[in-house]
């Protein structure tokens, strides 16, 4: 069996706030979702999936099984504990031992913390989901002041391979006028956009200020990801975020 792989997020989190991103090693899926694939959307077969969760479980000692939402590229939060919603792009939770999750390949995980360590939250940001508010309605969602958060930037498909059409620009600039520097001339009309800096502003401009992570590219590294705008029909990683009931919190 392959050894499973994660990436831990390098950033001053307190000591009880647990999170992790895994990658496309050591799990049980074949073909196009070889070999750690999380999903159950993207025609994979039931069991393999089943067995990569078990393993997931296992591998990060998580305390429950992380809240699975059904993502639609939109802003929608999942209140965690509770019932998730029909239709979901983040989850945040203030209680110990909730594992919030976003499935991700090549659209960008945004992980939140407060520096308290009382409240964790998770967004799933693709272009769509950055357009429509995700990290907004996130940082709104935790109930901390936001310059009392960090972040974590994941990996996602960087900006030298990210080609978009000029409506999306468009639907940043509309927004944000300087928006506009952090999409580069590309091919034809096209243009090529930096999805981490892009979410950079969206949390500067909610007033977090401390921001780490953003530098791995999804496509350009087959090995440890997998990436739906090089495959096409492909695996799902996971970003998991959660406050480890175990550990001492910070002093209040």
């Amino acid at each position: 069996m392959q050894a499973t792989g994660f990436i831990e997020p390098d950033w001053p989190a307190p000591a009880n706030v647990r999170a992790a991103v895994t990658t496309r090693t050591g799990g049980v899926s074949a073909g196009r979702c070889a070999t750690f694939n999380l999903a159950t959307h993207v025609g994979d077969g039931p069991e393999a999936v089943v067995e990569n969760r078990r393993r997931l479980r296992t591998a990060l000692a998580l305390p429950a099984e992380p809240a699975w939402l059904t993502q639609v590229h939109g802003r929608e939060v999942a209140m965690l504990p509770g019932p998730l919603p029909a239709a979901a792009d983040a989850a945040v939770t203030a209680g110990e031992d909730v594992v919030c999750a976003v499935l991700v390949a090549d659209c960008l995980p945004v992980l939140l913390a407060s520096r308290r360590g009382d409240r964790v939250g998770i967004a799933h940001a693709g272009w769509r989901g950055l357009a429509a508010g995700v990290v907004e309605s996130t940082v709104r969602a935790l109930g901390a002041e936001p310059d009392q958060l960090v972040a974590w930037l994941g990996p996602c498909i960087g900006p030298q391979a990210f080609e978009v059409g000029p409506e999306v620009r468009a639907a940043f600039v509309a927004q944000d006028v300087d928006a506009a520097p952090h999409f580069r001339a590309g091919r034809a009309g096209k243009f090529l956009a930096d999805l981490p800096a892009l979410a950079r502003r969206r949390l500067a401009a909610c007033g977090v200020r401390e921001v780490h992570g953003g530098d791995l590219c999804t496509h350009g590294d087959p090995v440890r990801f997998f990436s739906h705008r090089r495959d096409g029909e492909t695996g799902r990683m996971a970003a998991l975020i959660w406050l480890n009931g175990d550990a001492p919190r910070l002093s209040t």
